[in-house]
């Protein structure tokens, strides 16, 4: 809830903000193509004229009948959708069983099974957007690690970070790549080949860190960081679930043709063209149908499904109200007309710099807004009707801005202490902030060198 206040907080002052500046920002605009893109010297000023105060007030409801009315509802739509399925899932022991399932076959399998670990986290965060609901499982893969003599901090590693890392690295994930694509009116298919490559390139390097890792600590148990908690959590160690054998192996095959059906889909809205631009309503539907059919299998009553799925519904309100003020921020820099005078300031200043520059611009941008705003679908409502027409203008890609959008946005994630997630996952896992900072900073640090040299490399070929 504080953290929730306090994105809310940012938003209105945003918001006033923006408002403050049409007494004294002069009213402009520019011409615009048959697809919205601006047309850089058709630039056109006004006099100045402040937007009245009660346009301002009324503009979280205002947005749903704006232009950019069906994006917005869409995306409240697909939220609320989604958010309603992920519960059901961990209700239902939808994603504990299923991964505890395959943790079950690897078991023994010493380092191996850590990188397999980590591959299968960062592909649902990749795929599927989920970072949140993954942490859930936390205390059974901090179990699992210490039943093959191994640590919390690598439980730590394989799960939490290992989550957020694949969220990063989007390849579809539907929460940034989706909804940015939307705003971009682009595929969310465009440019994947990077994106594949940005995966596969930090998926190497967290196995390396922690085979590096695991061979210290092979050598010395005590360097832990964890060392004395993991004695009292081996003491009280236990495995396994709540339910029956025949009801875990039902669970188990039920949610993995779930999953494997949402990977069809997914691997379909990338392949093929003339669905790739309705992506977020395809997704969303998948994960409604299979979803409800998956938990009623499951549960055997329809009442427990749409039960689990409104509690979920209910839970993200709160995201669809961030939506809406950060949509605001938008509408009003339109109606009061200082939206283009904004953006003509910001190609002037930009003149003459390389792409590269506006890139990295872009990315500490980003950057900036993430200590305050967590949520990854509001920062893309307020950021992306800015940042997009002025890449456009510049001749730079969308695919470069939303990749430079998902870099930015994601590995903060676990390093920042005002994100509520690391900090519950941390106190899940009995590890402080310090040990955690300790434990990662090196890590963080090469993983933003890799995220320049990328961009860099994309600006380059005009990726």
């Amino acid at each position: 809830m504080r953290s929730f206040l306090t994105v809310v907080c940012v938003l209105i002052a945003i918001l006033t903000f923006c408002s403050a500046l049409s007494y004294f920002v002069p009213r402009g605009s520019f011409e615009r193509d048959e697809n919205g893109i601006i047309i850089t010297d058709t630039y056109s000023q006004e006099g100045v004229k402040g937007i009245a105060p009660w346009r301002v007030i009324t503009a979280p409801f205002r947005v749903f009948a704006s232009e950019d009315a069906t994006t917005i509802i869409v995306i409240s739509v697909f939220l609320l959708v989604m958010s309603g399925i992920f519960n059901l899932l961990e209700k239902t022991g939808g994603v504990k069983i299923f991964i505890s399932g395959i943790m079950k076959r690897l078991h023994d399998k010493g380092g191996p099974v850590v990188c397999l670990t980590v591959l299968i986290f960062m592909l649902f965060g990749s795929l599927f957007g989920m970072f949140e609901e993954l942490v859930t499982l936390l205390p059974i893969i901090v179990m699992f690690m210490l039943s093959m003599n191994m640590d919390t901090m690598t439980g730590l590693g394989s799960c939490l970070m290992a989550a957020c890392f694949g969220f990063s690295t989007a390849i579809t994930n539907p929460f940034s790549v989706g909804l940015a694509a939307q705003y971009a009116n682009i595929s969310p298919s465009d440019g994947v080949w990077l994106r594949v490559v940005f995966f596969a390139i930090t998926y190497g390097v967290i196995c390396t860190f922690l085979m590096l890792y695991l061979k210290r600590l092979e050598r010395d148990p005590k360097i832990s960081l964890s060392y004395e908690v993991d004695q009292k959590k081996r003491e009280k160690l236990e495995k396994g679930t709540t339910v029956s054998d025949s009801e875990y192996k039902r669970i188990f095959r039920v949610y993995s043709v779930f999953f494997a059906i949402q990977a069809v889909v997914l691997t379909m809205i990338a392949t093929i063209r003339s669905i790739s631009g309705l992506a977020i309503p395809i997704l969303a539907v998948s994960f409604l149908v299979s979803g409800v059919v998956s938990g009623y299998i499951v549960t055997k009553r329809f009442g427990n499904v749409f039960r689990y799925i409104l509690q979920g519904v209910v839970s993200m309100l709160p995201a669809v109200l961030m939506i809406a003020l950060a949509s605001s921020v938008k509408l009003v820099m339109t109606e009061s007309g200082i939206i283009d005078t904004i953006m003509n300031e910001v190609l002037k200043l930009l003149d003459g710099k390389s792409k590269f520059f506006a890139v990295i611009l872009c990315y500490f941008l980003i950057l900036f807004l993430q200590l305050f705003i967590g949520s990854a679908s509001a920062k893309i409502v307020l950021v992306m009707p800015i940042v997009m027409p002025i890449a456009l203008a510049l001749g730079i890609s969308p695919t470069i801005i939303i990749l430079t959008y998902c870099m930015a946005d994601g590995f903060t994630d676990v390093l920042l202490p005002t994100n509520p997630v690391l900090l519950i996952g941390l106190s899940m896992a009995d590890v402080s902030y310090g040990k955690w900072v300790k434990w990662t900073w090196k890590l963080q640090l090469l993983m933003f060198a890799i995220t320049v040299a990328i961009l860099m490399f994309g600006v380059l070929i005009g990726y």
